[in-house]
């Protein structure tokens, strides 16, 4: 069994398991930096914003840090479940969210060492310049593992399509391939036909309290240029064919963008517009481009438009719905390797 690459790993590095998804990630030879420099986070706050807000002196003071556990802890033990996010600075939400999702791996899966890695390093340096929070990169975390002797090491990403942040986590684990017996990695949220249904389900009925035929219900992804960017125009499509006419998907840096969503609900004969996230945290693109005052969130370019506008700042992650179809993902990598 030495040095035995799960299968589970070879499906999601072939994009074999879960056949049934359409989008896969881009094969383009590009160099790393490039690809890293284009896989904005798909669930979360990218590493530019990040960035640019920590520069300008931006308060990412949101909730009280020490309510969250970091997950490095030694003593693992033989099995370990690594749950990889990209991460968020709003400590709240990444209670809420990626503490929920963890919590609920855990529960699952009680004989296993649930352990936390993010992949943004901006965003683990800010968490430790400014609440002295511990977070570990895949790196450390890897290392960490290796260090305390576990032998089967299941990773299960919380990110939400198969991009270029999920090959590059893919690419790394099989770096790592000689440093345990076994590893397998679990697939991301909208993986299959069956995890689309089950997350048009989850925020349909997270939203059915404003359903009145005079709201309309708008959702902010983050987009990619991956080709896994079409998870969006997948969902608004089961959305519509399920009769959710007044359901709307767009994203902050790809394809649907504000405008186009602006343009679908001017169509109809709508009085008030919903704003949610649709990424697994509710961090820097949910409180500020949706949420913010600026003059072109989306928030300040509906109400300028004449639309009354609610936001709603709860990440996918908080959802139950969500937090099973990673569950069921991390068991059928825990299944593959026996």
């Amino acid at each position: 069994m030495k040095k035995l690459v799960a299968v589970a790993m070879i499906a999601a590095m072939l994009l074999t398991a879960f056949a049934c998804t359409a989008f896969a990630a881009d094969e383009a030879a590009d160099a790393e930096e490039t690809m890293q420099s284009a896989e904005l986070a798909d669930d979360a706050e990218s590493a530019d914003d990040a960035e640019e807000a920590e520069e300008s002196g931006f308060d990412y003071s949101t909730g009280d840090a020490l309510l969250d556990n970091p997950l490095n802890q030694d003593e693992i033990g033989e099995k370990e479940l690594l749950v990889v996010s990209f991460g968020t600075s709003f400590n709240d939400s990444r209670r809420l969210t990626i503490g929920a999702i963890e919590n609920a791996l855990q529960e699952a899966f009680p004989e296993w060492s649930v352990r936390r890695a993010f992949t943004s390093q901006i965003i683990i340096d800010h968490v430790k310049n400014r609440d002295g929070e511990y977070i570990d990169n895949v790196t450390e975390a890897l290392e960490r593992a290796a260090a305390n002797g576990v032998k089967t090491l299941v990773v299960q990403p919380t990110h939400l399509m198969n991009g270029y942040e999920y090959t590059d986590l893919v690419n790394e684990l099989a770096e790592y391939s000689d440093a345990f017996e076994t590893i397998a990695v679990g697939q991301p949220v909208l993986t299959d036909e069956t995890d689309f249904e089950a997350v048009k389900t989850a925020i349909v009925d997270a939203t059915k309290v404003y359903d009145d035929g005079k709201t309309a219900i708008c959702f902010m992804g983050h987009g990619t240029e991956a080709e896994s960017n079409g998870v969006y125009d997948k969902l608004q499509g089961i959305l519509a064919e399920s009769g959710m006419k007044n359901y709307f998907i767009g994203t902050v840096e790809a394809e649907p963008s504000l405008t186009d969503v602006l343009e679908m609900v001017e169509a109809g004969s709508y009085e008030r517009v919903v704003l949610r996230p649709l990424m697994i945290v509710a961090g820097d693109h949910a409180n500020n481009d949706m949420a913010g005052d600026e003059e072109d969130s989306w928030k300040s370019i509906f109400t300028e438009d004449g639309y009354q506008v609610e936001c709603v700042l709860e990440g996918l992650g908080q959802l139950e719905a969500v937090q099973n179809i990673l569950i069921d993902h991390a068991a059928a990598a825990i299944d593959s390797v026996g």
